[in-house]
C-alpha cells in the first residue's frame, strides 16, 4: 500500500504561471498517484453461509472466509482524498525558479525554515532605455531615454554603494552588538540576517552579464519580493542617468535549494518527489540546525539565570 510521502523538495516554477496553481498542480499529481497504486487485498472474515441439503434433506451453515466488502474500493472511494502540501518562499506570476514545496511533517519544517529568515539568490535581466509602470519589460511605456553613456564601471560603482547601504541596514536589523565574540562567530559562518521582520535586505549584488542596453544580476538577499527587485533595476536606472525595466526574475537558490534541486514539470510525480526528499534531508536538517543552533544556545543560558534569580528571592 502507498504511503504519503513526507519532507521539503523544490520544484521549477515557470514565469506565467501562479505559485498556488503549481503546488495544486503537484498536490493533485501526488493524489492521482497515492490512489492508482496497488493496495492489498480486502480483508477476510468468517460468515455462516447456507451450505448445499445433507444426506437428510436439511440445509446446513457452513463457516466460509469472505472478503469485507465495505473496504472495497468500489465501495470505499479513493483512500487519499487530501493532502496538505504547503508552499515555503513564494514566488509572483511573472518570475520563476526554486520553489520549496512541504509534504507531510516537512509542513512544519517550512515553518522553521521562515524563522531562519534564509538568503535567496536570484538572477536578475534588464534593459536601459525605457521605463514602465510596474517597472517590467511588459508593463505601459512612461518613459524613453539614452543609455550610450553608462559603462560596467558605472553600473558596478552603483551596485557598490547599493551593497553598502544594505549592509548597515542588515547590522541594524540583526539585534546583535558587533563588539561581542557573537557577533565574531556569527559573521565568520555568514549567519548575520535579521532576527524579525525587516524591510527587504540585499546582502550582496553583482553585475554577471553587460552588453548595451541588456545587463544581468545577481542578487542576495533576505524578506525581499520579486517586485522589489524590479524596482532596484528602475532605481538603478535613476542613478545611471537613464531608465531601465526589468526583463526576468529568475530564483536560483532559496537556502540550501539550488536550480539542482528543482523538479522540472515533467518530474511533478510521486517517485521523483520521494527521491527528492531523500536525496535533500540530510542538508535540510544541517541547515535549520546551523541556523537555529546559536538560538538554541542561549535557552539553557537564560534558563540557569532565571533559577539564580529565583534561588537568591527565596533566600
Amino acid at each position: 500500500m502507498a504511503t504519503t510521502p513526507a519532507g521539503l523538495f523544490a520544484v521549477y516554477k515557470p514565469p506565467g504561471v501562479s505559485w498556488c496553481r503549481v503546488r495544486d498542480a503537484v498536490r493533485a499529481r501526488l493524489l492521482r498517484e497515492l490512489n492508482e497504486a496497488p493496495e492489498p487485498p480486502p480483508r477476510q472474515r468468517i460468515r455462516f453461509l447456507p451450505a448445499a441439503p445433507g444426506a437428510g434433506g436439511e440445509p446446513g451453515l457452513v463457516p466460509t472466509w469472505v472478503p469485507v466488502l465495505a473496504e472495497h474500493p468500489l465501495v470505499r472511494g479513493p483512500r487519499f482524498t487530501q493532502l496538505k502540501v504547503g508552499a515555503g518562499h513564494r514566488l509572483d506570476v511573472k518570475a520563476s525558479g526554486v520553489f520549496v514545496l512541504g509534504v507531510g511533517h516537512g509542513n512544519k519544517l517550512l515553518t522553521d525554515r521562515y524563522h531562519c529568515h534564509l538568503t535567496k539568490v536570484y538572477t536578475v535581466g534588464g534593459l536601459f532605455g525605457k521605463a514602465t509602470e510596474d517597472f517590467s519589460d511588459t508593463g505601459r511605456l512612461v518613459e524613453k531615454a539614452t543609455f550610450d553613456h553608462i559603462t560596467r564601471e558605472k553600473l558596478e560603482r552603483i551596485l557598490a554603494v547599493i551593497q553598502g547601504t544594505n549592509h548597515k541596514a542588515l547590522l541594524l536589523h540583526s539585534n546583535i552588538d558587533m563588539k561581542t565574540q557573537e557577533a565574531y562567530e556569527l559573521a565568520v559562518n555568514g549567519l548575520i540576517r535579521p532576527m524579525g521582520k525587516s524591510p527587504p535586505i540585499i546582502t550582496a549584488i553583482r553585475c554577471l552579464q553587460f552588453a548595451l542596453p541588456e545587463f544581468q544580476l545577481e542578487i542576495h538577499c533576505v524578506h525581499e519580493t520579486q517586485q522589489y527587485l524590479r524596482k532596484i533595476v528602475h532605481e538603478i536606472g535613476l542613478e545611471l542617468k537613464s531608465c531601465a525595466v526589468c526583463t526576468q526574475v529568475r530564483r536560483i537558490r532559496d537556502g540550501v535549494f539550488t536550480l539542482d534541486d528543482a523538479l522540472l514539470r515533467t518530474q511533478w510525480n510521486l517517485q521523483s518527489i520521494r527521491n527528492a526528499i531523500s536525496d535533500c534531508q540530510l542538508k535540510v536538517r544541517e541547515e535549520l540546525e546551523k541556523t537555529l543552533g546559536h538560538q538554541d544556545k542561549s535557552v539553557p543560558k537564560m534558563a540557569a539565570e532565571v533559577a539564580h534569580k529565583h534561588h537568591k528571592q527565596s533566600l
